[in-house]
């Protein structure tokens, strides 16, 4: 895009005014924005006249009547060359002027100084590719459903997506005895740390029912045993010698020989 270039003053002289300051106008008979065109309403003759320069600013020399072609004599406005001085707060002075245009607009055709676009929402993925836990009932319900819409899946045939169901549910097919298998071994698992954690609790309400000097009368009691008996709990005394020695000899006597018989066989092997 080629720059802006300023109007060029192609002479010195000036009104002899004193610089006309942008501060004791009104905002909106100047036009200072960035990038367009600088250009002023003339406070003689009131029309919108362009403002020339970079440096030093003046008031483009115009006419006073604008019908010349007409016939009529030309007059040079008296605000001609009239130097202007900026000393306003450019980009304050912008916001303000933007504000007043959009309160001047009708309601119909105001806009936000900023759009902001709703993103549409992306489109739902398919069955065959959305990613979560895998179970028999989840894989066949989806497949099923598919079979029955899908006028490509016919017999043992299946489009695309068909056949990712497909291979799903057979692998969860495949799964389901390990997966029951461990579903029952983590619910033994979660009874077991249950019992183990109510153990204490169950200990204790025993002891508060059953406790007490009862308890420790009973723990404390000394009864007498009867005789062939070492205790209530370890039953009655057993016999520590066989009861026909000599049949015991005869019997060990017979055993050394077979092993005497045995042994010269086994040291030859």
């Amino acid at each position: 895009m080629p720059r802006k270039r300023p109007g060029r003053v192609r002479t010195k002289n000036t009104n002899r005014r004193e610089a006309l300051k942008l501060s004791s106008m009104a905002p909106e008979d100047y036009n200072v924005r960035p990038g367009e065109v600088k250009s002023i309403a003339c406070p003689d003759c009131r029309t919108w006249r362009r403002i020339m320069g970079d440096k030093v600013l003046k008031i483009r020399e115009h006419c006073i009547s604008d019908k010349v072609a007409e016939g009529e004599k030309h007059a040079t406005c008296p605000g001609s060359d009239q130097l202007v001085e900026i000393d306003i707060d450019v980009r304050r002075w912008q916001v303000k002027q933007d504000r007043l245009l959009r309160e001047a607009m009708p309601q119909d055709n105001r806009r936000a100084a900023q759009q902001f676009y709703k993103p549409l929402p992306a489109p739902a993925a398919p069955v065959s590719r959305i990613k979560a836990e895998v179970t028999l009932e989840t894989a066949r319900q989806p497949y099923l459903a598919h079979r029955k819409g899908c006028a490509r899946c016919v017999g043992g045939q299946h489009c695309t997506d068909g056949g990712i169901l497909a291979r799903r549910y057979v692998l969860a097919l495949n799964q389901e005895p390990g997966r029951r298998a461990a579903q029952a071994e983590q619910e033994r698992q979660t009874r077991r740390t249950e019992r183990k954690q109510s153990a204490p609790a169950v200990r204790k309400a025993q002891w508060a029912k059953h406790g007490g000097e009862a308890v420790e009368k009973a723990n404390n009691r000394c009864t007498e045993r009867t005789s062939g008996s070492v205790s209530e709990f370890r039953g009655p005394d057993l016999p520590m010698l066989p009861q026909d020695i000599e049949a015991h000899d005869r019997r060990q006597a017979e055993l050394g020989r077979q092993y005497a018989r045995k042994a010269p066989a086994t040291s030859a092997v």
